[in-house]
């Protein structure tokens, strides 16, 4: 006679993500971005606009020797294209994701096999998408309307945007992970926003700036791409200190929204 040896059932392997499950998220998150118009005025219409009325000043059209001889308004094309950035990464990208963890909806995804990065990809590749249109449309813009030189670096200046991009979005989705509603991303975006801009050039360019000053904000991942940016537009490989700079506050923002993801 045979016995049966009773063996206890094995714990469950934690569910791994539906093959689809990412194209999916993707798939949704584009649909909904699509009907959201004020974050689109807010990547696309805001640098362009600025460009233009800053274009639109006569002494902005006269060569500077502060700034090696250069225009205003070449020295603000760059600033416009990180304006793009910080408009689709900062103010843009963190209250949709917060407004879902404010409504539930992150807690009813958290029970599906959607990872934290999943969503935070989907997102941070929509935004990325509009940012390049906005990009490209302040280049255009700007050789259109006032002449300015299209990048001579292309190489460097296609790297230096890519680090910029993910910059921009890794920390725009670091405030959506920790923000626990929409009005506190709100507050943390507003608070950001300015010294980001302050750093991208857009009160005074970079290379305007006093040694010193100039020196602490190229620490900063705006003000090294600004400086990474205007080398590219100038026809100079950006300088390796600025894209270190970049990549190391990529991973870095990366790394700590994954991390520190609340779904609830």
């Amino acid at each position: 006679m045979s016995t049966a040896t009773a063996t206890a059932p094995a714990s469950p392997a934690p569910a791994a993500p539906a093959p689809g499950a990412a194209r999916a998220v993707l798939k949704a998150e584009f649909t909904l971005f699509r009907r959201e118009a004020g974050s689109l005025v807010g990547i696309l219409a805001f640098p362009v606009v600025l460009l233009v009325i800053l274009g639109s000043i006569p002494s902005f059209r006269e060569a500077d020797a502060g700034l090696g001889g250069i225009r205003l308004v070449d020295a603000y094309v760059p600033v416009t294209v990180l304006l793009a950035l910080i408009a689709g990464g900062i103010q843009s990208m963190p209250p949709i994701i917060t407004g879902y963890r404010e409504h539930g909806v992150l807690r009813r995804m958290s029970t599906t096999p959607v990872r934290p990065s999943t969503l935070l990809g989907a997102q941070m590749g929509i935004h990325g998408a509009a940012v390049l249109v906005g990009v490209a449309l302040c280049l255009t813009v700007g050789r259109a309307a006032f002449g300015v030189a299209l990048p001579r670096q292309i190489p460097g200046y296609l790297l230096a945007l890519l680090l910029s991009v993910v910059v921009a979005l890794a920390l725009g989705a670091l405030i959506a992970s920790r923000a626990r509603t929409t009005k506190i991303s709100n507050a943390i975006g507003t608070v950001v926003f300015f010294p980001a801009m302050f750093c991208a050039g857009v009160w005074v360019p970079v290379q305007a700036m006093p040694d010193a000053l100039a020196h602490i904000v190229e620490l900063t991942p705006f003000g090294a791409a600004a400086q990474a940016l205007n080398q590219a537009m100038a026809g100079d490989w950006p300088a390796w200190s600025h894209l270190l700079v970049l990549a190391v506050w990529a991973a870095g923002l990366s790394g700590a929204a994954a991390r520190w993801f609340r779904w609830e």
